[in-house]
């Protein structure tokens, strides 16, 4: 395959040409950010006069950008459950639906499994966790082990209730609570079950077509503000720690990114050459503007709308799309999955827990149920997290020390790890579009008539 990490930069580098504003908000929050953590951090006598502000213009952006986000979560669970129904019964018979659903699950799979395989693998090469077990207290570290010797075997039959919580009690009930995983559930059924009574759900299915049109037009709406709302969010990242965090997490920081590079530069590629015909590159400057506002809002669900645009926009039948979007921007989030597995590891590392070749194997497992369960949201990896650990008798709240350099860079690593899931599901769309001969390559291939989706 020849492939070059240079022609990927080009797409990208065509992509942010169409959408400039986009990337300069990025620059701009990361400068101003770390401008903000100086005045509210250090002594220096030139940020006096803006030290009282600072708290102020910090606490201002962080509600722009917060509000940014919310505002476009506002469409995400309409959008998820009108694109299911519209989309299931777009596909038409079971049997197309099935063949659709078995080569999501085979792909997501692949990807999800290499993933898990990669974070662990570097993880233990590198060991970045030695590097900081003298940030961690003796009592701590000598608690987590003896916890993780007693209780290991006890955890493990917490794996069943995570599937019986996939299945709602009351439907409404979770919608209500935003509940994105049994969301999904019962609306699959429920678009399953239309598909089954042939023309008498017309009117259902035109209500929800409805639905679908309305909440990609606020996206429309929405997404003017997307420059200002990235801008904020990025400043409030960087004014918490500043730059100079990553100084002390070089290690772990790198093997996150090292993880998140060959699964976005290799893995993806590989998958598209095997599997299809989709060429990397274009595909990749296709959906550049999905890319950048995940990058910024670290959500996956947030970007859900503008992915769907990109990729319907730029050959991807919405058959596809509708089906295959939604549900990977709520169960597959492979860097998510590398984060996790790199994550749980590296904290065993630290408090000097040692953990045997089948405990790996469980790890890995348990992240790739927890990372399926986790929103599509900022911050939610870590939540998640705990699932994990408590297979190994741990708790966040156990890990205190630990958690804090996770916290430390999460919001970066956010951003970073939610533009792999988003690739990801972008990826999977068009491999599976190509399969079923669902894509118009001509569309595809014609770059220079692509319309800003931003």
């Amino acid at each position: 395959m020849k492939l070059h990490a240079q022609t990927l930069f080009v797409a990208i580098g065509l992509g942010i040409k169409r959408n400039w504003h986009i990337f300069l908000a990025i620059i701009l929050g990361i400068i101003f950010g770390n401008f903000l953590h100086d005045v509210t951090n250090t002594q220096n006598i030139r940020f006096v006069k803006f030290a009282h502000i600072a708290p102020s213009v910090i606490n201002i952006l962080n509600i722009i950008g917060q509000a940014f986000i919310r505002v476009i979560q506002m469409v995400v669970i309409p959008l998820v459950c009108s694109a299911l129904i519209v989309g299931i019964s777009s596909v038409g018979d079971s049997k197309q639906i099935g063949k659709f659903g078995k080569k999501m699950i085979i792909y997501y799979g692949i990807i999800t499994i290499l993933a898990v395989i990669i974070g662990a693998g570097l993880v233990l090469i590198f060991q970045p966790g030695i590097g900081i077990q003298h940030f961690i207290s003796q009592q701590a570290s000598v608690d987590a082990q003896t916890l993780v010797s007693a209780v290991i075997e006890e955890q493990r039959g917490n794996i069943g209730n995570i599937f019986l919580n996939m299945i709602p009690q009351n439907p409404l009930e979770s919608l209500a609570k935003g509940e994105m995983i049994p969301i999904i559930f019962f609306t699959l059924i429920f678009s399953l079950a239309l598909s089954k009574l042939g023309e008498i759900n017309r009117p259902i299915v035109s209500f929800f077509e409805s639905v679908f049109a309305a909440t990609m037009k606020i996206t429309d709406w929405i997404m003017v503000f997307a420059a200002p709302g990235v801008f904020a969010l990025t400043t409030v990242a960087v004014s918490s720690f500043g730059l100079s965090i990553f100084s002390k997490l070089s290690l772990f920081l790198g093997i996150i990114m090292l993880g998140f590079i060959i699964q976005f530069f290799v893995v993806y590629p590989i998958l598209m050459k095997i599997f299809s015909k989709v060429p990397v590159t274009t595909f990749y400057a296709a959906i550049i503007e999905a890319l950048l506002v995940a990058f910024g809002t670290a959500s996956s669900s947030a970007t859900l709308p503008l992915t769907i645009a990109c990729c319907e926009k730029r050959g991807i039948s919405h058959k596809v799309c509708s089906f295959v979007l939604p549900l990977g921007a709520t169960l597959n989030m492979d860097g998510t999955a590398l984060f996790q597995t790199v994550c749980v590891i590296f904290l065993t590392q630290a408090y000097g827990v040692t953990i045997e070749p089948l405990q790996i194997i469980l790890i890995m497992l348990l992240v790739i149920i927890s990372s399926s369960t986790c929103a599509g949201i900022p911050g939610a990896g870590l939540i998640t997290i705990a699932l994990v650990l408590n297979s190994l008798g741990l708790s966040p709240q156990q890990l205190v020390e630990g958690f804090a350099f996770l916290f430390a860079i999460d919001r970066v690593v956010d951003m970073l790890r939610t533009t792999v899931n988003v690739a990801s599901d972008a990826v999977v769309a068009a491999v599976i579009a190509d399969n079923e001969n669902e894509i118009d390559y001509d569309l595809l291939n014609n770059t220079e008539e692509y319309k800003d989706i931003i």
